[in-house]
């Protein structure tokens, strides 16, 4: 879904009144390039980014510092571990930023200090992962994943109002658990939801789809993936080998780019 992150990056610039020098297409351009030129073949994370390059040291640059776009890339693994036998994760102590102190629909470099702050005290504790609360207490998200319940046949996710980044990968989750035929309800959620749900787990870009299996070292249902988690990991993954239809196009082939051999 390049085209979904990428439209995401300019409309995180456009809140930050930050104006990228170069068109959706040409970003895309270079993503395709950067793939293509490191032969990446078998997973990669790729990261474009948009930055205020050299000029002056005041809070907001005059207007005639230079935007700079750089696309990065990553061969890539599993991010979190645990695709299929689930991981162990924890509510922290910390909360995402509240609503009118910085805009959580942006994806950008600063709003991931808090992500730090989490992981920092999600591993330190012996968790693979943590996540926040909202500032008033309610389930907001992992440090870089978003969060999906399933009660009774059911998947719930926070709201855009939980002060979560709306991922893409939780967008696809959705439109797959609709064509599935699951029920997807967004409101928001208390920790102890979780504590008694059927099944828990984290989307995200790194993370793709990954199970819980514990939360607060209490059990999530069986400690196993659930029959949703499993149904949704097969129409995701499905996407990457076919056996899953693509009708929205969300697949992004790379041209330029063979196998050795």
């Amino acid at each position: 879904r390049l085209r979904a992150h990428t439209r995401r990056m300019y409309n995180s610039a456009k809140i930050y009144r930050l104006e990228i020098p170069y068109t959706p297409e040409e970003v895309n351009g270079a993503c395709h390039a950067v793939i293509a030129s490191n032969r990446l073949f078998d997973g990669a994370y790729i990261r474009p980014i948009a930055f205020r390059g050299a000029g002056d040291l005041r809070i907001l640059p005059s207007a005639n510092v230079p935007v700079h776009v750089a696309v990065a890339a990553w061969k890539w693994g599993s991010y979190l571990g645990g695709t299929d036998e689930g991981v162990d994760i924890c509510c922290t102590s910390w909360q995402r930023v509240a609503p009118n102190t910085v805009p959580a629909l942006a994806k950008a470099g600063g709003n991931y200090l808090s992500s730090v702050l989490v992981t920092l005290e999600a591993q330190e504790n012996g968790y693979v992962e943590g996540l926040a609360m909202t500032h008033d207490g309610l389930v907001s998200e992992g440090a870089g994943e978003n969060v999906f319940v399933a009660v009774a046949g059911k998947l719930y996710t926070p709201p855009y109002s939980a002060s979560i980044l709306p991922g893409i990968t939780r967008d696809t989750v959705i439109k797959l658990a609709t064509r599935l035929g699951i029920p997807v309800i967004q409101e928001a959620l208390p920790r102890e939801v979780l504590y008694i749900a059927d099944e828990v787990f984290l989307a995200g870009t790194a993370a793709e789809i990954t199970p819980v299996r514990s939360l607060d070292r209490l059990t999530i249902g069986n400690g196993k993936p659930g029959e949703l988690t499993r149904a949704l990991q097969d129409a995701f993954f499905g996407l990457f080998d076919g056996r899953t239809e693509d009708p929205r196009g969300w697949l992004e082939p790379v041209e330029g780019i063979e196998k050795e051999g």
